[in-house]
Parts: structure tokens; sequence; C-alpha cells
């Protein structure tokens, strides 16, 4: 394995662990927690969860890792080594694929929202069941990759 392919193996390996946590707690107490809560107080919080979670160290965890593991993915097909093109497309596909395809439009439409409206409440319900159960694949997506590429280091 050269040193860029190594560099980027043990990135997106940290990365995907890193961020996997992340989901997995969000998976089970955030969202747990937050469908504990009357709609308007659960709408309302997760509006400002989807405003902080916008910030410089959450988006150079998020991208940093998705560019390790576009890096390791094309050094992985010049190199003929699978398990690397496996780990790098879970964690690209898996979280930030899922992320930008499911979890952040639901965000979007929930921010649109009143959270005090009957149509928040409607929507509430909905985005719970859905965001959460791509959150656990996101969570598992995550682990899957850290696991398969902490593995090709042994």
């Amino acid at each position: 394995m050269d040193q860029l392919t190594l560099i980027a193996t043990v990135v997106t390996a940290i990365g995907s662990g890193i961020v996997g946590g992340m989901m997995f707690a969000f998976s089970v107490s955030v969202m747990t927690a937050l469908g504990r809560q009357p709609a308007p107080q659960g709408i309302a919080t997760m509006q400002a969860i989807n405003v902080v979670i916008v910030n410089p160290v959450f988006l150079l965890l998020l991208l940093g890792t998705l560019v390790a593991s576009v890096v390791l993915a094309v050094g992985a097909v010049v190199t003929g080594e699978p398990w690397l093109l496996v780990g790098a497309l879970l964690y690209a596909v898996g979280m930030v694929g899922v992320t930008s395809v499911v979890n952040v439009p639901l965000n979007n439409a929930l921010d649109r929202v009143d959270p005090d409206s009957a149509e928040g409440a409607q929507l509430w319900a909905r985005y719970l069941a859905r965001w959460t159960t791509w959150n656990h694949i996101r969570s598992v997506a995550c682990f899957a990759a850290a696991t398969v590429l902490t593995l090709t280091l042994l």
C-alpha cells in the first residue's frame, strides 16, 4: 500500500467511525427524545439542530472524510484492492449519499413548516420515522466502512 493510500485509508476509517458515532447517538437518543416531545417543541428543536450542525468542525469532518474516501476509492481501483474500494464506497454512498438524497431534503422540508401548525405536526410524525430509519442506515454504513478499512490495515 503506497503512502497516499495508507493515509486515505486511516483518515477514512477514523472519520467514518467518528461520523458513525454521531449518527448512532442521534438514532438511539436524540431522535427518541425529540419524539417524546410535543410536536411543536420537537420540530423547533430539530430546526435549531439543523442550523447549528452546519458548522466548520462538522463540515470538515463530514467532507474531509468524503475527500479521503474518494482518494481512497481511486487508489483502490488503480491498485486493484477491492476491500479498500468497499470501505470508501460505504462511507461515500452510505453516509454522504444518503445524507444528500434523503436526510437533507427531509430537513429542508421540516425547516419550512411552522412548528405550531397542523401541517407541521403531520410532517413531524412522518419525518421522525423516515429520518431515523435512514439515519440508522448511515450509522451502519459508517461503522461498516470503519471496520472494513481497519481490517485492511492489519
